[in-house]
């Protein structure tokens, strides 16, 4: 958001819902195998459908980028696990100082980057460092606390906060916690080196991604040795790209109401969970008429949240009513602040004038935008607003004009980044304009204080976010994979950034 993981677009966009995969079933120490396996049996190909717009997300937004690169060619210090629990990765095991401002990591053995240089405490702190002075996404500001980073041997990182955050360690965990080498950063957008189970082999740009099995891999050895992401702009002919065994997995659905072509069939599994996914109707907070919390109160009172839901998204998902889902643990079901009041939306277009005004409802070219997009003007309309709807391209046009200049009224793209309210709301120059210092305080001291200082300023910021009308918080988008039958390992609920196609196996 960037869209939280927006789903194919930002940072913390999830934009195209990237079907974030965290460790599944069964393959949770990283898929290995042994005795012989076919050479058709190690290759796997998985239906996406947000193409990455770079292979840099130093520079560049979008949550496609770290989904098909996070725990696959880069690693981080720590990952989460299917439960939201933070466990080792490069770092074996670590430690926090009483006033909660140093943290000592012991980084793992034998880890070395593609280029064959070992990973080390210096480029650990090199990675740290490089956040805060060469970044430039927005994500970037979650290193911003880090006071200093310095190698105390060659497996041994010392991390100095400037002040107390219980949220920088588990936002090590995405992105900006990559481990990267200062031999391997001068062409990231074209070649990623990182530490992981795979190594890029071609980004061939409109069609697919390939990596291939690193074979000098710290860890356990992935069962897959040749891996390609392939993209799909069309729902349907994802659908049919697995229907007729050109891909293996469909990595997030696109058409919920198609998995009727799947279910009872023996040679599919269908996987359905949930996912970090807020679909959010944004607002352009900055500017009128979305900066007149009555216009704002309008729009949430003219949704119907259900019949939305039910109706472009085959009522597979989760109402949230704020910017929180249900696996995070300051979650609280707030659908019930904007109830869908019609009468209520009516009065208040008549009260505010905003029927004169036609609002900008501008879409990237995702499934889900485009299907809910229409649901959300004919109900907009309803009520007696002007919208005028159209749709940019994803990512490249989406980012430039939504994103980055925030030249739009509206928009709905899927927030996929962990624990992401922070980036979307509490940073006034975020693309949705919010600029409320209550919240922006209440969401400093709940990074400063207890764990439970933590969840409950948190659920009062959630609170606060959705009683201002910042946003609507359409649905959270639901996990649906489908996949041949005998792949396993494929997550039940995305909660991370990426796609660990290391967790996957064949049965």
């Amino acid at each position: 958001m960037k869209p939280s993981r927006i789903a194919a677009a930002g940072s913390t966009l999830l934009l195209a819902l990237t079907a974030a995969c965290s460790a599944g079933s069964g393959t949770s120490d990283g898929g290995s195998t042994t005795g012989p396996r076919a050479a058709a049996d190690t290759r796997l190909t998985v239906g996406l459908v947000a193409e990455p717009v770079s292979l840099d997300f130093t520079t560049k937004d979008g949550a496609a980028i770290p989904q098909a690169l996070l725990d696959n060619v880069y690693e981080t210090l720590v990952k989460v696990d299917q439960s939201g629990e933070l466990k080792p990765a490069l770092a074996s095991a670590w430690q926090v100082s009483d006033d909660k401002k140093t943290y000592t990591f012991e980084l793992v053995k034998g880890a070395t980057f593609s280029n064959g240089t070992p990973f080390t405490a210096k480029d650990a702190a090199f990675s740290i460092n490089r956040v805060k002075s060469d970044w430039t996404v927005s994500l970037k500001s979650a290193m911003d606390v880090v006071a200093e980073a310095k190698a105390l041997s060659d497996s041994q990182l010392q991390v100095t906060l400037a002040k107390p955050s219980n949220n920088w360690l588990y936002k090590m965990s995405t992105r900006i916690g990559a481990m990267m080498t200062e031999q391997g950063v001068a062409d990231l957008a074209a070649k990623p080196i990182g530490t992981g189970p795979y190594v890029f082999k071609e980004w061939r740009r409109g069609d697919s991604i390939s990596f291939t099995a690193n074979p000098d891999y710290w860890g356990s050895e992935p069962f897959f040795q040749d891996v390609m992401l392939k993209y799909f702009k069309d729902p349907s002919a994802l659908n049919n790209a697995l229907l007729t065994g050109t891909i293996d997995v469909i990595g997030t659905v696109q058409a919920p109401e198609s998995l009727q072509q799947f279910e009872g069939n023996d040679k599919y599994e269908i996987t359905e969970g949930t996912t970090n996914g807020e679909v959010l109707l944004s607002f352009n907070n900055g500017k009128a008429p979305m900066n007149d919390l009555k216009v704002r109160q309008a729009v949430r009172h003219a949704i119907d949240h259900q019949a939305l839901l039910d109706t472009c998204w085959a009522g597979r998902g989760t109402l949230i009513g704020s910017m929180v889902p249900p696996t995070d643990p300051w979650y609280e079901d707030l659908t019930g602040l904007y109830p869908y009041d019609l009468e209520k939306a009516k009065a208040l277009v008549q009260e505010t004038g905003v029927a004169s005004t036609a609002l900008r409802l501008r879409l990237p070219s995702l499934p889900y935008a485009t299907s809910c997009g229409q649901v959300v003007k004919s109900q907009l309309e309803q009520a007696g607003f002007r919208v005028d709807l159209d749709q940019l391209e994803f990512p490249a046009v989406w980012l430039s004009t939504v994103f980055t200049d925030a030249d739009y009224d509206m928009s709905i793209v899927a927030h996929v980044e962990p624990r992401d309210l922070p980036a979307v709301f509490g940073n006034p120059d975020y693309y949705t304009r919010y600029d409320s210092k209550q919240l922006q305080a209440d969401l400093a001291a709940a990074d400063a204080g207890t764990p439970e200082e933590q969840v409950d300023l948190m659920k009062k910021a959630a609170r606060e976010l959705s009683q201002d009308a910042a946003g609507d918080f359409l649905f959270l988008l639901p996990n649906l994979m489908v996949a041949d039958k005998g792949i396993t390992g494929l997550p039940k609920n995305a909660i991370t950034e990426s796609f660990r196609l290391s967790d996957l196996s064949r049965g």
